[in-house]
Protein backbone atom coordinates (compact mmCIF):
# COMPACT_ATOMS: atom_id res chain seq x y z
CA UNK A 1 0.00 0.00 0.00
CA UNK A 2 2.86 2.48 0.76
CA UNK A 3 4.70 1.43 -2.40
CA UNK A 4 1.53 2.68 -4.38
CA UNK A 5 0.81 5.67 -2.94
CA UNK A 6 4.33 6.85 -3.09
CA UNK A 7 4.45 6.16 -6.78
CA UNK A 8 1.17 7.89 -7.08
CA UNK A 9 2.79 11.04 -5.62
CA UNK A 10 6.05 10.86 -7.91
CA UNK A 11 3.45 10.66 -10.63
CA UNK A 12 2.11 13.44 -9.64
CA UNK A 13 4.94 15.39 -8.88
CA UNK A 14 6.34 14.23 -12.03
CA UNK A 15 3.11 15.92 -13.64
CA UNK A 16 3.08 19.08 -12.10
CA UNK A 17 6.68 19.91 -12.89
CA UNK A 18 6.40 18.99 -16.54
CA UNK A 19 3.28 20.67 -16.91
CA UNK A 20 4.83 23.44 -15.48
CA UNK A 21 8.05 23.64 -17.57
CA UNK A 22 5.63 23.44 -20.66
CA UNK A 23 4.13 26.72 -19.38
CA UNK A 24 6.75 28.09 -18.84
CA UNK A 25 8.05 27.41 -22.21
CA UNK A 26 5.12 28.42 -24.14
CA UNK A 27 4.53 31.46 -22.46
CA UNK A 28 7.93 33.26 -23.90
CA UNK A 29 6.38 33.10 -27.77
CA UNK A 30 7.87 36.21 -28.52
CA UNK A 31 8.25 34.98 -32.16
CA UNK A 32 9.42 37.61 -34.93
CA UNK A 33 7.98 36.14 -37.98
CA UNK A 34 8.09 36.93 -41.68
CA UNK A 35 6.06 35.60 -44.91
CA UNK A 36 7.67 35.47 -48.30
CA UNK A 37 5.67 35.01 -51.85
CA UNK A 38 7.64 32.88 -53.35
CA UNK A 39 5.04 32.29 -56.81
CA UNK A 40 5.26 36.40 -56.86
CA UNK A 41 9.39 36.50 -56.77
CA UNK A 42 9.26 33.59 -59.39
CA UNK A 43 6.89 35.13 -61.82
CA UNK A 44 8.56 38.68 -61.65
CA UNK A 45 12.02 37.03 -62.63
CA UNK A 46 13.90 38.18 -65.19
CA UNK A 47 15.68 35.19 -64.79
CA UNK A 48 12.22 32.93 -65.34
CA UNK A 49 11.06 35.54 -68.43
CA UNK A 50 14.11 34.78 -69.85
CA UNK A 51 14.54 31.12 -69.41
CA UNK A 52 10.83 30.99 -70.40
CA UNK A 53 11.95 32.91 -73.96
CA UNK A 54 14.54 30.21 -74.42
CA UNK A 55 12.52 27.35 -74.04
CA UNK A 56 9.81 28.61 -76.50
CA UNK A 57 12.92 29.28 -78.96
CA UNK A 58 14.31 25.84 -78.04
CA UNK A 59 10.96 24.54 -78.91
CA UNK A 60 10.84 26.08 -82.29
CA UNK A 61 13.77 24.05 -83.37
CA UNK A 62 12.25 21.12 -82.40
CA UNK A 63 9.14 21.86 -84.07
CA UNK A 64 11.57 22.67 -86.82
CA UNK A 65 13.23 19.35 -87.22
CA UNK A 66 10.39 17.22 -86.45
CA UNK A 67 8.64 18.93 -89.46
CA UNK A 68 12.30 18.09 -91.35
CA UNK A 69 12.42 14.50 -90.42
CA UNK A 70 8.46 14.11 -91.34
CA UNK A 71 9.53 15.63 -95.11
CA UNK A 72 12.53 13.46 -95.93
CA UNK A 73 10.87 10.53 -93.97
CA UNK A 74 8.07 10.77 -96.73
CA UNK A 75 9.99 10.96 -99.52
CA UNK A 76 11.98 8.26 -98.75
CA UNK A 77 10.75 5.02 -100.86
CA UNK A 78 13.08 2.56 -99.52
CA UNK A 79 11.47 1.31 -96.12
CA UNK A 80 14.82 0.01 -94.18
CA UNK A 81 16.15 3.92 -95.28
CA UNK A 82 13.16 5.50 -93.96
CA UNK A 83 13.27 3.57 -90.85
CA UNK A 84 16.78 4.58 -90.38
CA UNK A 85 15.97 8.33 -90.80
CA UNK A 86 13.00 7.51 -88.27
CA UNK A 87 15.30 6.10 -86.01
CA UNK A 88 18.19 9.53 -86.60
CA UNK A 89 15.47 11.88 -85.76
CA UNK A 90 14.10 10.07 -82.83
CA UNK A 91 17.13 10.29 -81.30
CA UNK A 92 18.38 13.89 -82.92
CA UNK A 93 14.86 14.97 -80.99
CA UNK A 94 15.28 13.28 -77.97
CA UNK A 95 18.73 14.90 -77.15
CA UNK A 96 17.38 18.20 -77.92
CA UNK A 97 14.77 17.06 -75.27
CA UNK A 98 16.83 16.01 -72.62
CA UNK A 99 19.63 18.58 -73.28
CA UNK A 100 16.55 21.26 -72.82
CA UNK A 101 15.24 19.68 -69.64
CA UNK A 102 18.74 19.11 -68.20
CA UNK A 103 19.18 23.41 -68.67
CA UNK A 104 15.62 24.01 -67.44
CA UNK A 105 16.13 22.08 -64.35
CA UNK A 106 19.57 23.36 -63.54
CA UNK A 107 18.37 26.83 -63.84
CA UNK A 108 15.48 26.62 -61.88
CA UNK A 109 16.98 24.82 -59.21
CA UNK A 110 20.00 27.85 -59.15
CA UNK A 111 17.16 30.15 -58.86
CA UNK A 112 15.56 28.31 -55.96
CA UNK A 113 19.21 28.16 -54.04
CA UNK A 114 19.30 31.82 -55.01
CA UNK A 115 16.06 32.69 -53.19
CA UNK A 116 16.70 30.59 -50.28
CA UNK A 117 20.42 32.21 -49.73
CA UNK A 118 18.87 35.79 -50.33
CA UNK A 119 15.32 34.88 -47.70
CA UNK A 120 17.83 33.36 -45.66
CA UNK A 121 20.33 35.96 -45.29
CA UNK A 122 17.23 39.24 -44.66
CA UNK A 123 15.79 37.10 -42.10
CA UNK A 124 19.47 36.82 -40.27
CA UNK A 125 19.74 40.60 -41.12
CA UNK A 126 16.25 41.59 -39.81
CA UNK A 127 16.30 38.98 -36.67
CA UNK A 128 13.55 37.33 -37.65
CA UNK A 129 12.98 33.97 -35.76
CA UNK A 130 11.01 31.98 -38.69
CA UNK A 131 10.48 32.77 -42.13
CA UNK A 132 7.36 30.67 -44.15
CA UNK A 133 5.70 31.18 -47.49
CA UNK A 134 2.62 33.40 -47.74
CA UNK A 135 0.52 30.83 -49.50
CA UNK A 136 0.43 28.66 -46.14
CA UNK A 137 -0.50 31.80 -43.68
CA UNK A 138 -3.74 32.71 -43.55
CA UNK A 139 -2.68 35.64 -41.25
CA UNK A 140 0.07 37.64 -39.80
CA UNK A 141 3.89 37.64 -40.29
CA UNK A 142 5.61 40.84 -42.03
CA UNK A 143 5.84 40.44 -45.55
CA UNK A 144 9.22 40.72 -47.31
CA UNK A 145 8.68 39.75 -50.35
CA UNK A 146 9.45 43.08 -51.81
CA UNK A 147 13.12 43.18 -49.97
CA UNK A 148 13.83 39.50 -51.41
CA UNK A 149 13.09 40.74 -54.94
CA UNK A 150 14.87 44.00 -54.54
CA UNK A 151 18.08 42.02 -53.16
CA UNK A 152 17.62 39.63 -55.90
CA UNK A 153 18.03 42.39 -59.10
Amino acid sequence: MYKKLSVAILVSVGFAIGYSLNNIAVSNTNIKLAVVDTAKIISDSSEIKTLKSEQQSKLKAMQTTLEKAQLEISKETDADKAAKLEEKYREEINRQKIAMDENYNKRISDLNTKIHTVVANKAKSQNYDLVLPKDIVFWGGEDITADVEKELK
